[in-house]
């Protein structure tokens, strides 16, 4: 099916035809596993979200598109991808909050550190390095969310944000070294 079938079927979902939401499901399934597969492949192995799982949790999220349309399959996926990152941030705070508050996980600085605990506060850090990017230009903060957790290319990335393909590449490559330089001086300190 081509991209302009599956943004007709987003707009007739858009506008409350479940039919539409059925035909569209498996059209788009595979690519939203993808991209969890993609996440997942990031954090630690027992994880206890599964790629499936994320799927259908950020799936829940964008449940409603009638609130905000999604424009076409680009601006979906980009949609989508952003609601698994947001999931898997929530995910490790819920996780640091309860190693707070349970004392057998409770370690002193003696005895080093709790096994797993540095693969959420990566998540945390990322994430805060990614709030720190967007207040100082939200389209590079864009361009990383598309690229590098939404698995999307350049020009696709291009489209979504409608600019073109070299301000995207330049906003990746400075994003880039910005990210690397906060998360080095985090690990740092």
């Amino acid at each position: 099916m081509t991209d302009s079938e599956i943004t007709l079927l987003l707009d007739r979902w858009s506008k409350g035809d479940e039919a539409a939401l059925e035909q569209l499901l498996p059209l788009i399934y595979a690519e939203l596993h993808r991209t969890a597969g993609a996440y997942m492949a990031a954090q630690r192995a027992g994880h206890t979200l599964q790629p499936t799982a994320l799927v259908n949790e950020a799936f829940m999220r964008l449940s409603n598109p009638a609130d905000s349309p999604f424009r076409n399959r680009s601006h979906f996926l980009a949609a989508a991808a952003q609601a698994m990152r947001h999931l898997l941030i929530d995910h490790a705070r819920r996780k640091q909050a309860e190693k707070r508050f349970d004392p057998v996980n409770r370690v002193t600085l003696l005895e080093g550190d709790f096994a797993g605990e540095s693969d959420e506060a990566d998540v945390l850090a990322l994430n805060e390095a990614l709030e720190r990017l967007r207040e100082a230009n939200p389209r590079q903060e864009q361009v990383v969310v598309l690229r590098y957790f939404g698995g999307m290319s350049q020009e696709e990335v291009a489209e979504v944000l409608d600019v073109s393909v070299p301000t995207v590449a330049r906003d990746w490559r400075i994003a880039r070294l910005l990210l690397h330089e906060w998360l080095s001086a985090d690990d740092a300190s």
